[in-house]
């Protein structure tokens, strides 16, 4: 089915289970509707123009992910690549990086987040009063979270992702795990540790989120 919004129409895919309850989200353009196996489509309908507002939301949250990924952005700059095949180092210029292929620029990208990470790490942790652990720093490319604190084998581990934002960006999530070292929760002390350090961490929440 389609559902029309803002004079344009966007593709609305029904995914049925044995859920109670009904939920709708955006993905890649297409809105996502998962409810149970018996809510007709009239109010499927219903649910929809009850939310249109909530749904526009998504759909430019889900547009600016959208460019996230297909843009090149890095530290929170959005940069041009240029393929020069006889070039031996990447170079930037402006709003450019140039380099010799994809396979250098993928090198040096690794190169840096694996540089920059952990130097921010290294700052921030020398600078938390409330913990003196210290955890391995490992980052990969996650798809549902930007970091993670792993108790067991004392890792903090960041999405590779993060190297598209603004440096504030990495720091709130270094933040964030490291607070998990005195609160193991999203509790009232733990947002308040969080803030201490990161007075607008509820800007930067939702810049993360789009």
């Amino acid at each position: 089915m389609e559902y029309e919004i803002e004079n344009q129409k966007y593709r609305v895919e029904i995914v049925r289970k044995g859920n109670r309850n009904t939920y709708v989200r955006v993905k890649n353009g297409v809105i996502v509707v998962t409810t149970d196996y018996f809510t007709p489509v009239s109010r499927i309908n219903r649910l929809l123009d009850e939310n249109k507002n909530q749904i526009i939301k998504m759909i430019n949250s889900d547009n600016t992910r959208q460019t996230k990924e297909t843009d090149f952005y890095f530290l929170g700059k959005k940069y041009d690549i240029i393929i020069m095949p006889k070039i031996d180092e990447i170079t930037i210029d402006g709003d450019n990086i140039y380099v010799r292929d994809n396979k250098m620029l993928d090198k040096w990208l690794k190169r840096e987040i694996k540089v920059i990470f952990n130097a921010r790490y290294l700052y921030l942790l020398s600078n938390f009063k409330e913990s003196n652990a210290h955890y391995d720093l490992k980052f990969r490319k996650m798809t549902t979270r930007w970091g993670v604190n792993n108790r067991h084998s004392k890792t903090i581990t960041l999405n590779t992702n993060l190297i598209k934002y603004d440096v504030k960006c990495l720091d709130y999530v270094i933040i964030h795990e490291l607070s998990h070292l005195v609160y193991f929760d999203h509790s009232k002390s733990f947002w308040n540790l969080v803030e201490s350090y990161v007075p607008n961490y509820k800007n930067i929440k939702k810049e993360l989120k789009e």
